[in-house]
């Protein structure tokens, strides 16, 4: 009996194997526009399985591809005589559509919607059917009937949908905003389609609509989901003023944490808005309690603000810095200010001496081995920076030996490479990026990656490598915080190896370095450049992307701006601009988002 019972369990399994095989091939010639052949198959699978209705519909179909209307009716009428499935109601009633036979078409569809008072479950299958027909009213229908008889259920969400298609966005924006209400934690979704309909552009239409309902929901409820959604449109719209403002709102009311508002002020300073972090950052530093949130809002405004930073202003950064170590001391608790000043000290003030003895005497306070390791690595930054890299690869290899396979481990790794790569030993650099490749971190495996692409593709252009070793140098100056002698250094790369693949490495770098000098004609000029000579070069997209950047948000030329986002979007779909291309182009050219 065991027997016979595996036997019957193995044929079933081969009947449903070759027929599942039988459907894919019915499937292909379908989709190949092989109708006749598709039609031969969806025959054959329906006579050896006449219930199931994924072979039904597709049979149906492939008779209205092949415009036998009448056969498809006849089909779908006998099949209804076995099977009472409303949605083949819609489909006998699109058979007539097709034929411009409206009123029969209606008269099948309105038994269908029909059918939804006999057992409201009909509702899934027959709407989903309209909707496969883009016949949304009666798809809408069918939900608000369901809704109507059983109040258990709530379509909303699919209705919302529909309003979207239908390209009523208010009714959809409202629709949404209702259900949100009584179903609040469905807001992170809601928020996912709401980006799909809004812009960055705060005068877009749909962003206007969205706010327009948003602003009256508080009126009608002042709940504190609306005062999050506003925020979240405003920081869509890059308007982070008034996202603080609704973020204060919400805080005022709810005291509980500034989590909130550190991350909005994270996602301003990303975006460059640093006089609304500033604020933000400063409204933390007042309001919380909590001294480990003051500091880490103290070290993300030291971190900008030194950015930003003219040489005459590193005296008052550095007596910040000083005002925060009298105010909270040198413990463990300010550790990252601590590390950040040393390389403050080093990197702007080029106090190197100073800066090893601040960061050396941090070592001696009861630190976790993690907490050495950024103590060690900053100290090493500050000999590659020195130009002492022997001593420098000793700290990064303690840290690689004391916290094996760890992030900040790998990342020791990735700066012995590159600390082998500004000394020109670019073999012993290859064989420990080889490894990084690997890593866990992404951030730190692309940066490996990088720079062995850089290595491999120019070690073999001379033997001297004389063009990689200048790039080397003008690397190391960059790093060391001194961008001028760093594009001198670019300048003799390319007046005498300007033939060699390198120049196209060394023209980017050029112009990223003309930028933080603020030097928007050079800057161009490089972009321009590399346009022209490297239009399909590994830098390509980057050039464009970022020439379009400079015309678009620093020199407003949005004219111009525009054909290179379009041209990123034409010939470059997998760059990793082109999501951001796309929506700057569709902004310029002023496109009404999903209408």
């Amino acid at each position: 009996m065991r027997f016979i019972f595996v036997c019957c369990m193995l044929l079933s399994f081969c009947m449903f194997s070759q027929e599942k095989q039988e459907y894919d091939t019915a499937k292909l010639y379908f989709k190949n526009g092989d109708f006749e052949k598709a039609l031969i198959s969806y025959q054959k699978l329906t006579d050896k399985s006449p219930n199931n209705t994924n072979y039904i519909l597709a049979l149906v179909e492939t008779y209205q591809q092949l415009q036998q209307y009448k056969a498809a009716e006849v089909f779908l009428t006998e099949t209804m005589t076995r099977i009472k499935y409303p949605s083949f109601l819609v489909e006998l009633g699109y058979n007539f559509q097709l034929q411009d036979n409206l009123p029969k078409a209606n008269e099948n569809y309105k038994k269908a919607v029909s059918s939804i008072e006999v057992n409201t479950s009909f509702v899934y299958t027959v709407a989903k059917q309209f909707e496969s027909h883009s016949l949304l009213d009666y798809a809408i229908q069918c939900y608000e009937k369901a809704m109507s008889l059983n109040s258990e259920v709530d379509f909303t969400m699919q209705l919302s949908r529909i309003y979207g298609e239908q390209g009523d966005i208010e009714k959809m924006f409202i629709s949404y905003v209702d259900f949100i209400e009584q179903n609040p934690l469905y807001k992170e979704n809601v928020k996912r389609i709401f980006s799909d309909f809004i812009s960055e552009d705060p005068y877009n239409d749909n962003n206007s609509i969205l706010r327009k309902a948003l602003l009256r929901k508080i009126q009608q409820n002042p709940d504190l989901i609306w005062n999050e959604l506003l925020s979240w449109l405003f920081s869509q719209q890059k308007e982070f003023n008034k996202a603080f403002a609704q973020e204060k709102a919400i805080y005022n009311r709810l005291p509980e944490s500034l989590n909130r508002m550190e991350n909005l002020a994270s996602i301003a300073t990303n975006e460059e808005d640093y006089d609304t972090a500033t604020t933000i950052y400063n409204y933390i530093i007042e309001t919380s309690q909590d001294v480990d949130t003051q500091l880490r809002a103290h070290y993300s405004l030291l971190q900008f603000r030194t950015l930003l930073a003219t040489k005459k202003e590193y005296k008052r950064i550095q007596s910040d810095y000083l005002k925060l170590f009298d105010t909270y001391g040198t413990l463990t608790q300010t550790l990252d200010l601590q590390i950040a000043y040393g390389h403050f000290l080093a990197f702007n003030l080029h106090q190197t001496k100073e800066a090893e003895t601040f960061l050396k005497a941090s070592l001696n306070q009861n630190l976790k081995d993690t907490q050495t390791a950024k103590i060690k690595l900053e100290l090493a930054d500050i000999l590659v920076l020195q130009e002492k890299f022997n001593e420098a690869l000793i700290y990064y290899t303690q840290i690689q030996r004391s916290l094996k396979n760890s992030t900040i481990s790998q990342e020791a790794r990735f700066r012995v490479a590159k600390t082998s790569y500004y000394k020109g030993d670019f073999k012993w650099a290859e064989s420990q990026l080889n490894i990084l490749k690997q890593s866990t971190s992404q951030l730190i495996a692309n940066d490996a990656l990088d720079l062995k692409l850089l290595i491999s593709d120019n070690k073999y252009e001379d033997s001297t490598q004389t063009a990689l070793k200048l790039y080397a140098k003008a690397d190391l100056l960059a790093y060391q915080n001194k961008p001028l002698e760093s594009i001198i250094v670019l300048d003799t790369l390319l007046a005498n190896h300007g033939a060699e693949p390198i120049a196209e490495q060394a023209l980017y770098k050029q112009a990223l370095l003309y930028k933080t000098q603020k030097n928007e004609i050079k800057t161009e000029q490089n972009y321009l450049q590399l346009i022209a000579n490297y239009p399909n070069g590994l830098l390509a997209d980057d050039a464009y992307f970022n020439l379009a950047e400079l015309y678009n948000k620093v020199l407003n030329l949005p004219e111009k701006a525009k054909p290179l986002y379009e041209h990123i979007i034409f010939n470059f779909a997998d760059s990793i601009y082109f999501v951001e291309a796309r929506s700057q182009f569709r902004m310029l050219r002023g496109d009404a988002i999903n209408q």
